[in-house]
């Protein structure tokens, strides 16, 4: 089964020190959260959270960008990113991708002193769908992705992680009489510099279903949580997105989404995050 699918985060020493390292986590939370844990890689079934099985097929190619606009609010302070993610995909069987990305990212806070902008965290890796039955229309995937760092300069900025991260992915597609369920099972870890802060592991669990409501159109629901857990304490963040997709042409299609996430932290944020994002695929 060949699809064409997607294979698709404190310069002030006068303030306090509290604010900083909340609103700090905010931007890594916004940032990572939108894009799955801070990769570019994981934009994923565009505009989904979520990931599905398909690939490209031998010789296959897909271009993905999207532009993704967060909010996050957290003890009367606000920080704004905005994200500008790429991603390259090649098919290297009709059952492998292997992918590279790329992103740039801009951070405006309510405190100016933390506003920062640059390249965030560069990602490469592989989707191997290992396991498909055609008559059940069950298929199975994993995605080993590695994290690579940014300088410590756009560490201390809230850009990215200082130190070389990882990630791996199952995946579960079950295609439906109305379209399609995907779940996802995720485990990574994001290492920091000392300067910084601790490594972080993080989990996460998802599922999405996807309507085929007219011809070329797709609607999707994708709904997770996430734990993260440094230092012996744990945050879990909870999730949900409402999608769109409009596919012109089997080569081309056009993603819209609205995610709406809130943390157990305290204090405790909340984030509200819009993604658009073309996905053009090529031979």
């Amino acid at each position: 089964m060949t699809q064409a699918r997607n294979v698709s985060t404190g310069k002030d020493k006068t303030m306090p020190h509290r604010s900083r390292d909340t609103l700090k986590r905010t931007c890594f939370v916004s940032f990572g959260l939108l894009l799955a844990a801070a990769a570019p890689s994981a934009l994923a079934f565009q505009p989904l959270i979520t990931d599905d099985t398909g690939t490209q097929g031998a010789g296959g190619n897909q271009l993905e960008f999207s532009v993704n606009r967060d909010r996050a609010r957290s003890e009367g302070e606000s920080v704004r990113v905005t994200s500008l993610p790429v991603v390259y995909t090649r098919g290297i069987t009709d059952s492998i991708d292997a992918f590279v990305g790329a992103n740039y990212t801009r951070i405006r806070s309510s405190i100016p002193e933390l506003d920062a902008s640059g390249g965030g965290n560069p990602s490469f890796g592989v989707k191997w769908r290992f396991y498909e039955n055609e008559e059940s229309k069950t298929s199975l995937g994993i995605k080993p992705e590695i994290v690579l760092p940014v300088s410590s300069g756009r560490e201390n900025e809230g850009l990215g992680t200082g130190k070389t991260s990882y990630g791996l992915t199952l995946i579960l597609t079950q295609e439906t009489g109305f379209g399609a369920v995907h779940a996802n099972l995720f485990a990574g870890r994001d290492r920091f510099r000392d300067t910084v802060g601790s490594d972080a592991t993080i989990t996460r669990a998802s599922i999405a279903p996807v309507w085929d409501v007219a011809e070329g159109w797709k609607l999707a629901l994708d709904i997770g949580i996430e734990s993260e857990r440094a230092d012996g304490d744990s945050t879990r963040t909870d999730f949900a997105e409402i999608g769109a997709i409009y596919s012109p042409s089997d080569n081309l299609e056009f993603a819209f989404g609205l995610i709406r996430a809130n943390d157990d932290a305290e204090p405790g944020t909340g984030t509200t995050s819009a993604t658009a994002g073309v996905t053009w695929r090529f031979k």
